[in-house]
């Protein structure tokens, strides 16, 4: 394939993820509320980012694959404070901030580790997307939940299948990619099946 359509899905692919959580902020700064959003999800979703990225700088990927991560992490921090701030829990983000820094470190510290951390990432990050889907369904209410995110999550999942296999062809980054591609859709199918059965009622 060609360099030129590298390029292209590498710069819109960093283009929506440089955005994927305004609308999700968006929706709960408006709101107030953090309503239809599973603090558990966002934490299995942020150790899933985490882990993912650093195995990326372990090995040495090109930067231009993974450059998008670091600032989805940002974005991941601001939302998961104002929902934890808007549900009352706010004291615990010094306590899963240390988890996760402590994390970072012990990955690295033997080949082996990264790499069960990357294959069980997997897991996590569905684990992430399955938590969210519960919630959902057990509240029949897309609450503040943004289809529009999650949507813009499934597009840069489908555009790092495409340079994963262009680049590297990282057979577990792949697997990776195209699970969380189903899932992202899903969630997505579902916030919007719930937010249409609130508009009729």
């Amino acid at each position: 394939m060609a360099p030129g359509l590298l390029d292209l899905v590498n710069l819109t692919t960093w283009a929506v993820c440089a955005v994927i959580k305004l609308p999700q902020l968006v929706a709960v700064l408006q709101a107030g509320s953090a309503w239809g959003l599973s603090v558990g999800s966002l934490l299995l979703e942020l150790a899933g980012f985490l882990v993912f990225l650093r195995y990326q700088i372990y090995y040495g990927y090109p930067l231009e694959t993974y450059l998008e991560y670091p600032i989805i992490i940002a974005q991941d921090v601001i939302l998961l404070f104002c929902i934890m701030h808007f549900s009352g829990k706010a004291k615990r983000a010094l306590f899963y901030a240390v988890v996760f820094w402590v994390g970072w470190y012990m990955l690295t510290l033997q080949k082996w580790i990264i790499d069960l951390a990357m294959n069980l990432c997997t897991f996590v990050s569905a684990a992430s997307k399955l938590v969210q889907l519960q919630h959902l369904w057990q509240t029949k209410d897309s609450g503040q939940a943004s289809a529009l995110t999650w949507g813009m999550s499934a597009y840069t999942c489908a555009t790092r299948i495409i340079t994963t296999v262009m680049t590297t062809n990282d057979l577990a980054v792949l697997i990776r990619f195209i699970i969380m591609l189903i899932l992202n859709i899903w969630v997505t199918a579902t916030i919007l099946q719930y937010s249409k059965t609130k508009k009729t009622d």
